[in-house]
């Protein structure tokens, strides 16, 4: 039986049922088949010890074998063991179970429906994650501090990176957005750290870009410190990131969608603007201009 590696940086953000999952997970090299199980089952730790290993292939969007093979890659016999060892843990609630599978039962839901249900149930366990306000109240302080503070996100994470620049820069005074990959992306990693950058906060999204791992290497060959919002604490980013804030994904429909890192971006900027004290007159000072410009109709 695989004893259960240390607390790592990793899962800070998770304390609880959730943390102790990760614990379980950290340390083995997962394929993203696999990556995909265990998140699902860190989202779903409520449950976890009770589900079949159908129920599980069901909630990844995976094979069932995938799910076996997932316990034997984490040194069990198979998936039973890998159960009995949840229940060991004292993860668990067989009632959260019950409901779940009379709500499949009794509510029939269309694609569309199925698509905003997945997003709330997203939002709820970014929710319950954030019971522990310290890795945010972290990451603010870093992100405060750098001067200037490096913003990236490629692909699918460009929007989020984009939305995050744009509020951040009406109360940061030196906001730099790296949202498109080539060969000077690197160049300006570099330049920001030598103008003296000390964080970096990226959105990593699915699928993650080759060149988005390129531009985290870097950053850590800058000295940078890297704070990532990212689907799941088990991304392809984990091995490159200093402080992981993980907010889940919806798989639901042809393309992803984002809310619960969207929801985080903000949460963080909210904790950023209480750590930068001339965050309040930055504000004022930009809706004095906005008025005198008459930047906005409403």
């Amino acid at each position: 039986m695989p004893t259960t590696p240390p607390l790592t940086e990793t899962d800070a953000i998770a304390p609880g049922p959730s943390g102790r999952l990760l614990r379980l997970f950290d340390g083995h090299r997962l394929t993203p088949t696999q990556r995909r199980i265990a998140h699902s089952l860190v989202r779903n730790a409520a449950e976890a010890p009770f589900l079949s290993s159908v129920e599980v292939a069901e909630l990844a969007g995976v094979s069932q074998p995938s799910v076996t093979r997932f316990a034997v890659a984490l040194g069990f016999d198979g998936y039973p063991a890998l159960r009995k060892q949840l229940r060991e843990l004292g993860l668990g609630d067989p009632d959260a179970v019950d409901a779940r599978r009379e709500t499949q039962h009794d509510v029939v839901r269309n694609e569309q429906q199925q698509a905003v249900l997945t997003e709330i149930a997203n939002l709820q366990h970014l929710a319950s994650v954030l019971a522990d306000p310290e890795p945010v109240l972290r990451a603010a302080r870093l992100l405060a501090a750098s001067r200037p503070l490096l913003v990236l996100g490629l692909r699918a994470g460009a929007a989020q990176a984009h939305g995050f620049a744009y509020f951040a820069a009406k109360v940061h005074p030196d906001v730099r957005l790296l949202n498109e990959g080539g060969s000077m992306l690197l160049d300006r990693i570099e330049q920001a750290a030598q103008a003296g950058a000390t964080t970096l906060i990226c959105f990593a999204l699915p699928r993650h870009p080759r060149e988005l791992l390129e531009a985290l290497t870097a950053a850590k060959r800058a000295g940078l410190t890297v704070v990532t919002v990212a689907d799941s604490a088990f991304a392809p980013v984990a091995g490159l990131t200093d402080l992981m804030l993980p907010a889940a994904v919806g798989s639901s429909l042809i393309f992803d969608t984002a809310c619960a890192p969207m929801m985080l971006g903000r949460v963080l900027l909210q904790a950023m603007c209480d750590e930068l004290p001339g965050a309040v007159s930055r504000l004022e000072e930009f809706e004095q201009a906005a008025a005198g410009r008459g930047l906005f109709v409403g």
